[in-house]
C-alpha cells in the first residue's frame, strides 16, 4: 500500500477538489449529450489526473462521490439507470490514460528486466571470455616457459656433445699415434730378431761348408745352394719389414 507522506497529502488536496469539481461536471454533460463528447472529457479528465500523479483509486473516488451527487437528484429510475450504465462507461474511459501509464510502465519495467537478464548473461558471457583469455595466457606462458627450458636443455647437450667429439678425437689420435708408434716399434724389433736369425743361419752354414769342404763335394753344393736361399730370404724379409713400417708411418 502506498503511504503518502503529509506534505504530498496536502499537495494533492486542491487537485482532487479542482479535478472533483470538473469531473462532476462532465459527468452531468455526458447524461445529457451525446456519449462520444462525454468519452472525450473523460479521457481529458483522465490525462488531466496522469499529469496530477493521481492514481486509478484516486479517480475511483472522485467518480464515486460525483455518481452520488448525480444520483441525488430525484429522477426516475430508468433515468437512474441510464445515468449510472454511462457513468460506468465515463469512468472506464477516464482511467484509460491512467491504465495505459501503467500498461507502459510494466511494458517499461518488463524491458528493463529483459535488458537486465542480457545484461547479466552478456556478464556471464564476458567473465567466461575473461577465464578463457586467462587460461590461453597461462598456458602460453608455460609454453614459453617449457621451450626456453627446452632450448637451454638442447643448448647443453649441444655443447657436451661437441666437447665429447672433441676428447672421442684426442683419444682417437692418441691411441692411433700409439698404435702407429708400437707397429713400428715391433717391425724394428722383427727385423732385427729376424735378421739376427738369418745370420746366424748363415754363420752356421759358413762353418758347415768349411768342415766338409775336403771330403764331400755334393754336400758342399747343397749346402751353397741353401745358402743362396737364406740369403734370398733374407733380402726379401729385410723387404717387407721395410715396406711394412714405411706404409704405417703414413
Amino acid at each position: 500500500m502506498l503511504v503518502l507522506l503529509p506534505w504530498i497529502v496536502h499537495m494533492k488536496i486542491p487537485l482532487l477538489d479542482r479535478l472533483s469539481g470538473k469531473y462532476l461536471a462532465a459527468l452531468r454533460a455526458d447524461s445529457q449529450q451525446a456519449p462520444q463528447a462525454g468519452l472525450r472529457a473523460a479521457q481529458g479528465i483522465g490525462r488531466e489526473a496522469v499529469t496530477a500523479g493521481l492514481e486509478t483509486l484516486d479517480l475511483a473516488r472522485i467518480h464515486h462521490q460525483a455518481l452520488s451527487q448525480l444520483l441525488l437528484q430525484d429522477v426516475p429510475a430508468v433515468t437512474r439507470e441510464n445515468v449510472t450504465a454511462r457513468a460506468a462507461a465515463f469512468f472506464t474511459e477516464a482511467i484509460t490514460p491512467i491504465e495505459e501509464t501503467h500498461r507502459a510502465a510494466r511494458q517499461a519495467s518488463a524491458d528493463l528486466s529483459h535488458l537486465h537478464k542480457t545484461l547479466d548473461e552478456r556478464t556471464l558471457d564476458l567473465a567466461d571470455a575473461s577465464r578463457e583469455l586467462l587460461e590461453q595466457v597461462a598456458a602460453r606462458a608455460a609454453d614459453e616457459s617449457a621451450l626456453e627450458h627446452s632450448q637451454h636443455t638442447t643448448d647443453e647437450l649441444l655443447k657436451s656433445s661437441r666437447d665429447l667429439e672433441k676428447h672421442l678425437r684426442a683419444i682417437t689420435h692418441e691411441i692411433l699415434s700409439a698404435a702407429e708408434i708400437e707397429r713400428h716399434r715391433m717391425s724394428l724389433q722383427l727385423n732385427d730378431e729376424i735378421a739376427q736369425i738369418l745370420l746366424g743361419i748363415h754363420i752356421r752354414i759358413l762353418a758347415l761348408k768349411k768342415d766338409v769342404a775336403g771330403n764331400h763335394s755334393d754336400l758342399t753344393r747343397k749346402i751353397a745352394d741353401t745358402q743362396l736361399v737364406v740369403e734370398h730370404s733374407a733380402k726379401i724379409i729385410s723387404r717387407l719389414v721395410h715396406e711394412f713400417s714405411i706404409e704405417h708411418q703414413r
